[in-house]
């Protein structure tokens, strides 16, 4: 049975404190800090209004770290994935979600931090809406790297886009995951291995690297939304093993 250990802090501190090559794969969704171009344009809206429509029909929590300029975005992000490169071992794949506008910031940051970067694959929208006068957003990037060579010697085949709506229906967090996305990529994670998400935000790729087989570290600062996080990722822990004990509890093969 795979298990899962949740951090309530600040990404990069708990990190930090991570043992050497103790990880297979470091899968996350930072904050993205888009949105404005001055100091006053990023602070002067939530998380909440930057990243749903006005009319949205639900009122989730804000999350902090969405103030950062473009500099000093990816200076935090160079830290943080250096530290993430340590505590992996050889091979290790990892995949940061990003928007258009920080998709240049986050390939350079991914790099600086020791990364081998591979490429990024499109995380396609359906549901997003279309733009007068021009093409719709309806499209996030999944940058990915890897540290020292890929191994091959996996019989492992993953597709080169995804093609997915946000959750909406028990929709828990604003920038929230679809969870049949997360366990495509949780694979590049070996069978057994262990899963790192520095942004847990509501426990997305804990779930899926949990369904898949594999054990999670996740870091959440926000207290509501570890809250949230770990209340999913016991009731998804919950679920297999009443599935374990309902196929012990079978009959027998003859």
């Amino acid at each position: 049975m795979s298990s899962y250990t949740l951090h309530r802090g600040d990404a990069l501190t708990v990190l930090k404190s991570l043992p050497d090559e103790s990880v297979d794969a470091v899968i996350t969704d930072p904050p993205y800090n888009s949105g404005g171009r001055t100091s006053s344009e990023r602070t002067a809206r939530t998380a909440r209004a930057k990243y749903t429509s006005g009319d949205a029909q639900h009122d989730l929590a804000n999350f902090p770290g969405e103030n950062r300029d473009q500099r000093s975005y990816r200076a935090w992000l160079t830290e943080l994935l250096t530290e993430a490169y340590r505590a992996s071992r050889e091979h290790a794949v990892v995949m940061v979600f990003s928007d258009w506008r920080q998709d240049p910031t986050t390939s350079d940051a991914l790099q600086m931090a020791g990364w081998t970067w591979h490429g990024k694959m499109p995380w396609i929208k359906p549901a997003s809406r279309p733009r007068k006068g021009g093409p719709k957003q309806d499209s996030e990037f999944i940058l990915w790297g890897v540290k020292g060579t890929l191994d091959n010697t996996r019989d492992l085949y993953l597709p080169g886009h995804f093609i997915a709506s946000q959750p909406r229906k028990g929709r828990v967090h604003i920038t929230q995951k679809p969870v049949e996305v997360m366990q495509q990529l949780v694979q590049v994670c070996p069978p057994g291995g262990t899963v790192l998400d520095p942004f847990t935000g509501s426990g997305s790729t804990g779930i899926a690297a949990l369904k898949e087989g594999r054990n999670f570290v996740g870091v959440e600062l926000s207290d509501h939304y570890a809250g949230i996080a770990n209340e999913r990722l016991l009731q998804t822990m919950q679920q297999m093993r009443s599935q374990e004990d309902f196929v012990l509890a079978g009959p027998e093969a003859e």
